[in-house]
């Protein structure tokens, strides 16, 4: 039993003083967070590109919906003006989900007719034929509230950032922007 002890105490003492191997141990150590950071930074700068791009989308679609007001646009002819504004989204007209709908500003508040869902409705991918939450055409002079909600997949879904936006909705990440607008007098 002594003799066991002895050796294992030999062997642990030539490991502590043996230096082979010691810069590898901090290169394993640095290494992980000096590339985590500039894929998550990446990941980051993709994902802002993607709502800015949707911003800019909703402002171009809604600055041609307001100046025509005598035709009434269907959720198809809003989601295609949005798509073409806002080219760097992948698979626009599957992952976007819109919401239009008139607001009547002097009988608004939480619990009235005419207030907006606190929670965006995204498109369900399963069922992607689902109809637009609630999508009404305004007349003249009607204030007018959009939402669209866009559902998207990271581009290193298992590294860094992209590890938890993955993990928020069955491997996507949702995207909001909502904006009003009056609708112009004919």
């Amino acid at each position: 039993m002594t003799f066991a002890i002895k050796t294992l105490a030999r062997f642990l003492r030539l490991f502590r003083r043996n230096e082979d191997g010691s810069p590898t141990v901090e290169f394993a150590l640095i290494f992980l967070p000096f590339i985590i950071l500039p894929v998550s930074g990446f990941e980051l700068g993709l994902l802002m590109t993607r709502h800015v791009m949707m911003e800019r989308g909703i402002d171009m679609a809604v600055r041609e919906v307001r100046l025509n007001t005598g035709t009434p646009v269907t959720e198809l002819q809003f989601k295609t003006m949005i798509c073409n504004a806002a080219a760097i989204l992948p698979e626009c007209m599957t992952n976007l989900r819109l919401e239009l709908r008139p607001i009547d500003l002097r009988h608004s508040g939480a619990n009235s007719d005419n207030s907006i869902p606190r929670r965006a409705s995204c498109t369900n991918l399963d069922e992607p034929f689902q109809p637009a939450r609630n999508f009404e055409s305004g007349v003249s002079n009607e204030m007018m509230i959009v939402r669209v909600c866009g559902k998207f997949i990271p581009m290193l879904p298992e590294f860094g950032l992209g590890y938890f936006l993955s993990r928020m909705d069955n491997g996507y990440y949702r995207l909001v922007s909502t904006t009003a607008f009056v609708m112009e007098p004919s």
